[in-house]
């Protein structure tokens, strides 16, 4: 991910807000070429943004090419035919501006926030690294040099920065969600630069791509923007992908893995676990913040504060496009065994199987999941990501409107048989993250 660039931009952002009470409001519609556009449109502050989603993550990639999703999200930073190597932040920045991109295993995300004089900038930057990127050698290495360096710093030399790798590595067989975002550096030294043309030449096109318009804008100009620097971008050949399926998991898979950065082990239990448009992937969501969210949550309190077995305790929940993850971990404290750790883990899932959650508990998560929604949508950058996600991961735009609605409908029943679908023992996998002894790690 880019160093994001914080100008005052960034306070008018936070200035436009919407409430529970409004709707967000916003039009859409395709262009000739492939390309689907969202327009929001909000004159409360002088701010708007214009960013552009890809349908292409990692898990799009080929085999033994690992990474290309996320290189991308580097590499198309690196210059156009019109705008100069190195210089696409700094026309950001010099106009007001700030601007990043992030990468999922589904999708690429881009994005620019301006002053909303510069919307037309903002577009046009867009359109150039649609139609005109430069890709070369110069960048590719450059490039690569940037990539190695972040999974270093996020991933190689981070404490506990190899878990997710570890789980994706044993939860999934044959679905690419097999490997990590971020990929194996080797995979990027192999390729040609011919391998990341073609990437960018299948991926990286308006058929593949939404444009998200939100904030201070007049639509009919905006339209006519949008029109002038993207309906004469080439439509690319029809991008398909057939979902990979898993076997279901029936029973405990377990694995061990030594990382040099830590000290303090740490267990983990993950499920795999339903498409994020499930309705039980937002069930899911509930029962992950009843677990651990905040130090009132139920396995913090009784296994941090009262047992005090553990130093640190989470339960997440990774919805995807195709399949989730449901991570449940713990830190133990002193000389605890992690068998123990697991144990108290198990106990816990147990509760949330066999007995409704009081009407307490209940109402506290129906206001957590307000406040997030309300929060999610509390600028014009957050709403154009919330427009665009929903769109092209979901399939329907108006959830921006209606998403809170189905937390409000989940039942304390529904909360119950889920956990009971999902979080069995002979679903999950489990795995030791040690320690790496000292002997080893000179080797």
């Amino acid at each position: 991910m880019k160093l994001k660039i914080f100008t005052i931009v960034g306070f008018f952002a936070l200035v436009a807000t919407t409430t529970m009470a409004q709707q967000v409001k916003f039009e859409e519609y395709d262009l000739d070429n492939g390309l689907h556009v969202i327009m929001h449109q909000d004159n409360t502050a002088p701010v708007v943004t214009t960013s552009v989603m890809y349908h292409v993550g990692a898990k799009n990639e080929a085999k033994n090419r690992t990474g290309f999703a996320h290189f991308f999200e580097h590499l198309l930073f690196e210059g156009t035919k019109n705008i100069e190597r190195g210089e696409w932040s700094k026309i950001v920045s010099a106009n007001g501006g700030l601007d990043n991109a992030n990468t999922t295993d589904d999708r690429t995300y881009y994005f620019e926030t301006f002053p909303s004089n510069n919307v037309e900038l903002g577009l046009w930057m867009e359109a150039e690294r649609m139609l005109h990127p430069i890709i070369n050698k110069i960048g590719v290495d450059t490039q690569n040099e940037v990539v190695k360096e972040e999974k270093r710093m996020r991933v190689d030399n981070q404490p506990y920065g190899h878990f997710l790798e570890q789980v994706k590595l044993k939860l999934f067989t044959n679905h690419p969600y097999h490997h990590t975002t971020i990929g194996l550096m080797k995979d990027l030294d192999d390729a040609t630069l011919d391998e990341f043309l073609a990437f960018n030449h299948k991926f990286y096109v308006p058929n593949n791509a939404t444009l998200v318009v939100a904030g201070d804008i007049d639509i009919v100009q905006t339209k006519a923007m949008v029109a002038k620097y993207f309906s004469d971008i080439p439509k690319g050949d029809p991008v398909t992908y057939t979902k990979v399926e898993e076997d279901p998991i029936t029973e405990e898979l377990k694995t061990s893995y030594n990382d040099p950065n830590i000290q303090i082990p740490a267990i983990m239990a993950a499920y795999r676990t339903p498409s994020m448009k499930d309705r039980d992937a937002y069930v899911l969501d509930m029962v992950s913040t009843l677990l651990s969210d905040g130090k009132s949550s139920r396995m913090y309190k009784q296994m941090v504060d009262i047992d005090k077995k553990a130093l640190q305790v989470g339960a997440i929940n990774l919805s995807q496009e195709d399949y989730g993850m449901y991570i449940v971990y713990a830190l133990p404290m002193g000389k605890t065994d992690l068998d123990d750790v697991l144990a108290d883990i198990g106990t816990q899932i147990n509760k949330v199987q066999t007995e409704l959650i009081s009407e307490n508990e209940y109402q506290k998560l129906q206001n957590k999941f307000e406040n997030q929604f309300v929060n999610a949508n509390a600028s014009v950058q957050g709403i154009a990501n919330s427009l665009v996600r929903y769109q092209m991961l979901y399939g329907n735009t108006n959830l921006i409107n209606d998403e809170i609605k189905i937390y409000r409908s989940i039942t304390r029943e529904e909360i119950r048989d889920v956990a009971k679908k999902y979080l069995n023992a002979n679903q999950r996998l489990v795995l030791k993250y040690l320690p790496k002894a000292k002997e080893d790690s000179k080797k």
